[in-house]
């Protein structure tokens, strides 16, 4: 069992790990942490977090070089309900980011906290 735990705890540092939405405001306000919406397009106008950087999903790969600049600052990684979240943060582990951190339960998480929300 033991042995599972490890393993557990290696495979989530790597694809980022699952953070509340305090702990989000807190990395946010105090160190300056990137928050990075990669949900498509229409659900990000539908409401995002404040001062969040959209880059869905799918296109992470093909635009790394837009996220160079915050490779040493917290990265809080905003997805839908949470679940995809993974694959964005385990493509920005592979590419050097190591302070990457998924918001737990996502944008509906974020809402049911009735934290802030921008409309574009």
């Amino acid at each position: 069992m033991s042995g599972g735990l490890l393993l557990w705890e290696l495979l989530s540092r790597r694809s980022g790990r699952e953070i509340s939405s305090l702990l989000a405001v807190q990395l946010i306000n105090y160190k300056d942490a990137l928050v990075l919406d990669v949900r498509e397009e229409s659900d990000y106008d539908e409401g995002h977090l404040p001062n969040s950087m959209h880059i869905p999903a799918v296109e992470i790969k093909d635009r790394l070089e837009e996220l160079e600049k915050f490779k040493d600052k917290p990265i809080v990684i905003v997805y839908r309900s949470g679940v995809r979240s993974g694959a964005a943060s385990a493509t920005l582990h592979k590419n050097g980011f190591s302070l990457i951190h998924n918001l737990a339960g996502g944008i509906d998480t974020w809402k049911d906290a009735d934290l802030p929300i921008v409309k574009k």
